[in-house]
């Protein structure tokens, strides 16, 4: 059966979807943007918005009973490809700091996304046997 998956600690949604789904050895979840859950604050700077992005979902996957290391897949939404380095850069920090290996990955630029926001990245998490 699926588990939907909500947290204080990552934004809530902006429409009419959820911030993930468990289906039981699997956990899809949305895209995050890069919203601070406590103050509704989104940051000018990309490098802060990747973290960001990234905090959201770590947020959603603990909500889960998963970690970052549980993290199999992500799809990263720029609105600026020039910016590739930099979320390069923060991504792979974030991983590090997690002790996770890194997930496989896609990226691609975007015409716009919602609030206006630089990135959105969704992911997938695996309870791995």
């Amino acid at each position: 059966m699926n588990r939907m998956i909500k947290t204080k600690n990552a934004p809530a949604v902006i429409g009419p979807y959820v911030q993930a789904i468990d289906i039981g050895m699997m956990t899809f979840i949305s895209g995050q943007i890069p919203v601070c859950p406590f103050s509704g604050q989104i940051a000018d700077n990309i490098g802060e918005q990747v973290r960001q992005s990234l905090e959201n979902i770590k947020a959603i996957v603990e909500a889960a009973d998963l970690k970052v290391a549980n993290i199999i897949k992500t799809t990263v939404f720029l609105t600026n490809l020039n910016d590739f380095a930099i979320v390069n850069t923060i991504y792979e920090q974030f991983f590090h700091e997690h002790h996770a290996p890194f997930p496989a990955r896609s990226c691609v630029e975007v015409a716009r996304l919602p609030k206006d926001v630089q990135i959105e990245i969704e992911a997938i998490a695996a309870v791995c046997p």
